[in-house]
């Protein structure tokens, strides 16, 4: 019966790609899905200690603390301070990291897991893990920011960890993705307005991330860039989330699921948590960010979120190696029934295809239409769409304010997923003008 079963989608699959067709997700959120009533927490940062060009900070309570980190300077500098004032931490994050992902590799090769790109596989099967993620170095190193490597030297010199063991760990966003959720909702879709912006990131629960969150806030030197906040995890110095004192803000979902307009995938080129981070460091407008995606060496199938809160604008990119096709809310693709068209909301659930989130995230964002707050996503839309498992970020630019939540780590109590524990409200006014320490 087993083997029949596989002969049969095998079949399935081979008939879709010669009708062009391409698979769905089949997930979807519960029916039982709860509300999430807890409050959200607004208590200021508190002080934790500081170094020459750092400063650390806790922001939350209890479970539900995540850390903040200040770090001012040059690349090496702020590498350096986030290693000083954090370097038990870094060490335990991407030493467990590291483990967790030589696990998951070994799962692939004897079949267990299989979400990881067939080529990377080879490599390994041919030249071992290290070789295969410094083969991917090679293939991305040409296309990465001058500002990345001095500032993994400056975290590798102060925390004590492997320079290229940390390098390497910055290729796995590349190769894994994740499956996400975002909307950007703006004019008749607000109260007033103006524009609200959701990054859910379901990714991996089940490793250490979700024990090591972090917000690091970065105050370049002059001439390399502007203030920004990396919303992440100790020892990541590339973006996933994240916004900047420009009112720019990022959202990302892996596409494990795309249709045939997405074309080929490449390993050579930007790694997209670069490119993420390029735009929330360097971008001051959505126009200079579509250029900068247009323009990039693509590399894997996402879907990418640029918010401009000055502009009050939001577009959503379906992002290969092949295309670079921008949307608002009336040319939004796919085209199905369950991804209609919400005017004013540009909006994706886990992944390309995948209708059985996409339609109760349409459901939720169009009861809300008019009314789309940061507060109603909280309760109303993450929590019901079951979106945001490691954590969730909902951007009001325009006001400047950003709230967080994390998934709970291992020694905490309290709900699993972070669309379910309470979320954090940050004064990104107050965040970025934050001053360097007087040492």
């Amino acid at each position: 019966m087993a083997s029949s079963c596989v002969v049969s989608w095998c079949l399935v699959v081979l008939l879709c790609a010669r009708l062009g067709l391409a698979a769905e997700c089949h997930g979807k959120p519960s029916p039982d899905a709860k509300p999430n009533l807890n409050p959200v927490d607004t208590g200021k940062p508190k002080v934790v200690s500081s170094t020459t060009n750092g400063k650390l900070f806790t922001i939350g309570q209890g479970d539900d603390l995540v850390y903040l980190l200040h770090v001012w300077g040059s690349p090496y500098e702020m590498g350096y301070a986030h290693g000083s004032l954090l370097k038990e931490r870094a060490q335990d994050m991407l030493n467990s990291v590291w483990s967790y992902f030589e696990l998951q590799v070994e799962q692939a090769m004897n079949g267990t897991v299989d979400f990881l790109p067939e080529w990377f596989m080879k490599d390994v099967a041919n030249f071992g893990l290290d070789v295969a993620l410094d083969l991917e170095i090679l293939a991305t190193e040409p296309y990465t920011g001058d500002y990345f490597l001095p500032e993994i030297k400056g975290l590798a010199d102060a925390s004590g960890v492997n320079y290229k063991k940390i390098q390497r760990i910055h290729m796995i966003g590349e190769l894994t993705k994740g499956a996400c959720s975002m909307f950007g909702a703006n004019s008749s879709a607000t109260p007033d307005g103006t524009l609200l912006q959701l990054r859910a990131l379901d990714w991996d629960v089940d490793g250490p991330f979700k024990n090591f969150p972090q917000i690091t806030v970065y105050h370049p030197q002059q001439g390399n860039g502007h203030a920004f906040a990396n919303i992440g995890w100790t020892g990541w110095i590339g973006s996933i989330t994240g916004v900047s004192s420009q009112k720019m803000a990022i959202s990302e979902i892996g596409v494990s699921f795309p249709d045939d307009t997405f074309g080929q995938e490449s390993r050579f080129g930007v790694p997209f948590t670069y490119l993420l981070r390029d735009i929330i460091q360097f971008d001051s407008s959505l126009q200079s960010a579509m250029q900068r995606i247009s323009s990039a060496h693509r590399t894997c199938d996402l879907i990418l979120g640029v918010g401009d809160g000055k502009e009050n604008e939001f577009r959503g990119v379906e992002y290969s190696a092949a295309v670079a096709d921008f949307f608002v809310w009336d040319n939004l693709r796919p085209e199905a029934t369950w991804h209609p068209k919400i005017r004013d909301i540009v909006y994706w659930g886990m992944d390309w295809l995948c209708p059985g989130y996409s339609e109760v995230l349409a459901k939720q964002l169009d009861l809300y239409h008019g009314n789309v707050t940061a507060l109603n996503t909280i309760r109303d839309i993450v929590s019901i769409v079951q979106t945001g498992d490691l954590h969730v970020a909902v951007y009001d630019l325009s006001h400047e304010l950003l709230y967080v939540a994390n998934a709970r780590g291992d020694s905490e109590q309290g709900p699993v997923y972070a669309y379910d524990r309470t979320f954090l409200q940050l004064n990104l006014t107050e965040v970025f003008s934050e001053l360097p320490p007087s040492l």
